[in-house]
């Protein structure tokens, strides 16, 4: 779905759940292959049924990459993204786990580069089937202000 937002109409607080996605072996095994980490700690299951995990835990950026997607339902022709900020790790996320997103925009302020645009920083916290939070990022959206009437 497109639906154009300018930076004056972003509000602070605004916030919204995306649907959940269960966590699966497919998506371990694919995601080892495409980035070249095949550390036991996720590929493993004998390895880590020695450690305090007691199974195989997700890549990091598997959870990322699955949490942001999950985002990615409304286009904004008038923003794009400028990178993350603060990503964080919190807790470990397990094969079977159904993870979901909330995002809140959390700040803006205007953009240094360009005056016709400002910054949107949206906080993303994955979260899994009890509630709690297992990977936190501040998303940085470059947003176009509303264009002068004239």
């Amino acid at each position: 779905m497109e639906q154009i937002q300018y930076f004056e109409d972003y509000e602070i607080g605004a916030s919204r759940l995306t649907s959940g996605r269960t966590i699966t072996e497919t998506d371990f095994v694919v995601h080892a292959g495409h980035t070249g980490d095949f550390f036991p700690h996720h590929m493993d299951a004998e390895f880590m049924k020695t450690t305090p995990f007691g199974q195989r835990i997700a890549h990091g950026t598997l959870v990322f990459s699955i949490g942001i997607g999950l985002t990615a339902t409304v286009v904004n022709p008038v923003a794009f993204s400028y990178g993350y900020d603060r990503l964080r790790f919190i807790k470990p996320v397990f094969i079977g786990d159904t993870i979901r997103t909330r995002t809140t925009i959390a700040a803006k302020e205007d953009d240094p580069k360009r005056p016709g645009s400002g910054r949107v920083i949206e906080r993303c916290e994955v979260i899994n089937q009890r509630g709690e939070v297992v990977l936190a990022a501040d998303h940085i959206y470059i947003v176009e202000r509303m264009p002068a009437e004239g």
